[in-house]
């Protein structure tokens, strides 16, 4: 008997011992995302997957394609993210296992794309063939295809700013035919959605943004001066003309690199606007008619503005051959109050959820660095092979990103 208990007492001990390991192991096994994010490795076709509290790097996914214009919107749970390539590729990838778990090749040359706000609906643009092409979340299948005819028998423009907006819109503008269009997909048969066309709106619109409210779409124009706004709640009202005369009567410079619009900056209820071909950033005051009420100086010609999720800050990049270069802009100050130089090729940034760390690449270095916003230092250091875009998970709950 005294052996048969002791057996019995060895063995409960065992299972206990499994069990408190189970227990160790299990919390380790569980986690949530909303503090990963990606970021893309544009030469070896591949990303990276971070974890931005501990700022690790947990796993790397190859097999994404052409990553030279890549761009990344997340699923509304933020587990999984859609990866658009420029060779045209679409690829879903769960960013807790690190794998990929659907992928396809839509057109042969894309720029963008957008997660509807139901998030069942993923939306490419191509400039190849022309148009925007919208599939089924989950696994990837076509639901339509709406070519961007540019008139009947005139062939197809590249279709560029596709954002989504509230009610279960994607807004998109065609570069040649100078024109916003409105797909409406709260309709019953989502294969073929209602079209709103808004002609004559610019020369080549070349970029958009929809402001984080949802209720402004903006085009950029590269043909001409000025920017083309369309009211998402009335859209009845037309397309408008703002900033209309800027750069007239001016000596232009030289444009390196067209800023991305994405890249605009929204803090004390202003936009911070990098200038094309300009050392400045334009500050527009919406609540003013969208005038320019400041121009604010800075090292060089600007890509993205962006702004810390206080509205303090707006940190800004540029073009080459200025691109190892960072300034922060004090936005009570309206003035630059820090410049930095990470390295050459500093190519994206983006801000934690609550702004305390900005993470920026620094593409020709193959690193991504990591600072603390309030004293400006650098904090961490990650190996990235010719990093790009960093996208972190809270965009998954964010209008437009």
């Amino acid at each position: 008997m005294k052996v048969r208990s002791a057996f019995v007492s060895v063995a409960l001990m065992v299972a206990g011992a499994s069990l408190l390991v189970g227990c160790a192991t299990g919390p380790q096994e569980l986690r949530g995302t909303g503090d990963l994010g990606v970021i893309i490795e544009r030469e070896r076709g591949s990303l990276k997957i971070v974890d931005s509290t501990r700022f690790e790097i947990l796993h790397r996914v190859d097999g994404l394609g052409d990553l030279s214009h890549a761009t990344v919107k997340y699923s509304r749970d933020a587990r999984y993210a859609y990866v658009f390539g420029r060779d045209g590729g679409l690829t879903k990838v769960d960013i807790l296992r690190g794998e990929i778990v659907a992928r396809t090749v839509e057109a042969g040359n894309s720029v963008g794309g957008a997660i509807s706000q139901d998030g069942r609906l993923v939306a490419v643009s191509n400039y190849e063939p022309g148009g925007v092409q919208v599939f089924d979340a989950e696994t990837l299948e076509l639901v339509a295809d709406i070519p961007s005819w540019v008139r009947e028998g005139a062939g197809r423009s590249k279709v560029v700013g596709l954002v989504d907006a509230p009610g279960h819109k994607f807004v998109f503008s065609l570069y040649e035919a100078g024109e916003i269009w409105v797909a409406d997909f709260d309709v019953d048969d989502r294969a073929s959605p209602e079209i709103r066309r808004y002609a004559d709106i610019g020369r080549q619109p070349y970029d958009g943004l929809i402001t984080p409210d949802g209720r402004y779409y903006i085009a950029g124009l590269y043909g001409e001066d000025g920017l083309a706004l369309l009211d998402l709640w009335d859209l009845d009202g037309g397309v408008q003309r703002i900033l209309d005369g800027y750069g007239r009567g001016e000596e232009p410079l030289p444009v390196y690199k067209m800023p991305h619009l994405e890249g605009w900056a929204q803090a004390d209820g202003k936009l911070f606007l990098p200038a094309v071909g300009r050392h400045e950033l334009l500050v527009v005051d919406p609540n003013r008619e969208w005038r320019e009420v400041n121009r604010i100086p800075i090292h060089s010609q600007p890509i993205f503005a962006v702004a810390r999720p206080d509205g303090r800050q707006v940190w800004v990049n540029f073009a080459f051959p200025d691109n190892n270069a960072i300034q922060v802009v004090d936005v009570v100050e309206m003035e630059v109050v820090a410049h930095m130089e990470p390295g050459p090729g500093v190519l994206h940034m983006e801000f934690s959820p609550r702004g305390e760390h900005l993470w920026l690449s620094v593409r020709d270095e193959n690193r991504v660095e990591v600072y603390d916003t309030a004293t400006l230092e650098r904090i961490a250091t990650l190996p990235v092979e010719t990093p790009s875009g960093i996208f972190l998970t809270y965009r998954a709950h964010r209008i437009g990103l």
